[in-house]
């Protein structure tokens, strides 16, 4: 898959394709409805199927207080896309000069002069442009001219309800990890480098693999039975906390992970981690000593879980 940072990063070679364009947060099962039609597209043109989106995603921009919790980071998302046979994909700095730009310029620097479109294929309510003036019907007229064609695809349901990020966030805050999976076609995992801590874990009797979130907001929290992928040849069991740590008087979220029975070390190496289940809240303990006692609860509980699957 070739990567394309901005406009200014464009070859000759990159233009004639067919595209789609959006945050595609998570690469969920809605998503993947439209990169199929968009690859089916790009066979019947001969083009590479293209996927146009934004980092950091508009709303982190306007209202970075208030935007909601990254279900994947800008390298999960990639990964995502990859898996999905996405040939191509362009990331675009989000910052004032893109949120000012109208929409009929974005169309005419981007997919025109850019990229090359010939085929543009977006949801039925896409907006874009300053003030989000840009829709479907711009696009159409502006592809009549131009020479590139505009299709949009209704939103996807599973079981009368829609699919969307929003949807799967909702799920995972919750703790509705089976849902999740099944709107997003796949297990819900955060993947991160290990780095190291302060040790914490080791001294309690529960060594664990700090990894950063790399959120403003985690949009999951807790304790749950984790798979983790990139430490042998098969996912490995454990028991994970996502949380700021209230006993120990953590205050930025983290993710740490106590993988059963691994003596081995893991700082540098970049992990994927798998939720299987969610166990509890995180929660404020009284003492270390209850704290351990509650660790141990979970190991057992998350062990016997995990065993079941295998």
């Amino acid at each position: 898959m070739h990567l394309i940072r901005g406009l200014h990063n464009l070859r000759p070679e990159d233009r004639g394709c067919v595209a789609t364009i959006g945050n595609f947060d998570g690469v969920h099962r809605g998503h993947r409805a439209v990169f199929q039609r968009l690859l089916a597209e790009g066979r019947a043109y001969g083009l590479p199927a293209t996927v146009i989106t934004f980092e950091p995603q508009p709303l982190e921009f306007f209202a970075p207080h208030a935007a909601p919790a990254r279900l994947t980071r800008l390298r999960e998302k990639l990964k995502a896309l990859r898996a999905c046979g996405i040939e191509r994909v362009m990331v675009l700095e989000f910052g004032a000069r893109l949120a000012a730009m109208e929409a009929d310029t974005f169309v005419e620097r981007l997919l025109i002069e850019g990229l090359g479109v010939r085929f543009l294929l977006v949801g039925d309510d896409f907006r874009f442009g300053r003030k989000r003036r840009g829709d479907v019907a711009l696009l159409h007229a502006m592809g009549q001219t131009a020479g590139f064609a505009v299709a949009s695809l209704p939103t996807i349901h599973d079981a009368g309800e829609r699919i969307s990020s929003t949807r799967i966030r909702e799920l995972l805050a919750r703790g509705d990890l089976a849902q999740a999976r099944q709107l997003l076609g796949r297990p819900y995992s955060l993947e991160g480098r290990v780095i190291h801590g302060d040790k914490r874990g080791r001294a309690l009797g529960f060594p664990t693999a700090n990894i950063a979130l790399h959120r403003r907001v985690s949009p999951v929290q807790g304790v749950f039975a984790v798979w983790v992928h990139g430490v042998g040849t098969r996912p490995w069991p454990g028991v994970a906390n996502i949380g700021t740590r209230p006993t120990l008087s953590g205050s930025i979220a983290r993710l740490e992970v106590h993988l059963f029975d691994l003596d081995r070390i893991l700082y540098g190496r970049h992990l994927e981690v798998e939720l299987a289940l969610r166990l509890r809240d995180e929660q404020r303990f009284d003492s270390l000593e209850t704290l351990k006692d509650q660790i141990r609860r979970d190991v057992q509980t998350a062990r016997a879980f995990l065993s079941g699957l295998r």
